[in-house]
């Protein structure tokens, strides 16, 4: 009831999984099909693997879930970037006395 009051829905999708564990790179990327995730999104992959062992590289695709941020949501999310953003805008400059040193 309390999120369809806040629009939120979930979406069954297929997602792209490439996982890669090498000398030269270590990554995880998911890559859903199909549809754009906004602010707020949540994407569950299942049976998706924790790992592969080093050396090896894997890609697949599983099944996943899209929850769909609501309207409260991506609200919040907005918000919380930009009291984020202001604090980059924090920035201080304050005389410091350096100790003398003996000669």
């Amino acid at each position: 009831m309390i999120d369809w009051l806040l629009g939120r829905h979930t979406v069954e999708i297929v997602c792209d999984l490439d996982l890669e564990q090498t000398a030269e790179s270590l990554h995880a990327y998911s890559i859903p099909v199909g549809i754009d995730i906004g602010p707020g999104d949540e994407l569950v992959m299942h049976g998706a693997p924790a790992g592969v062992p080093f050396g090896e590289r894997a890609t697949m695709q599983v099944r996943a879930t899209v929850r769909r941020a609501g309207w409260y949501d991506r609200a919040m999310v907005h918000l919380g970037a930009f009291f984020t953003l202001t604090e980059l805008y924090n920035v201080g400059f304050e005389d410091i006395e350096l100790p003398e040193v003996a000669a």
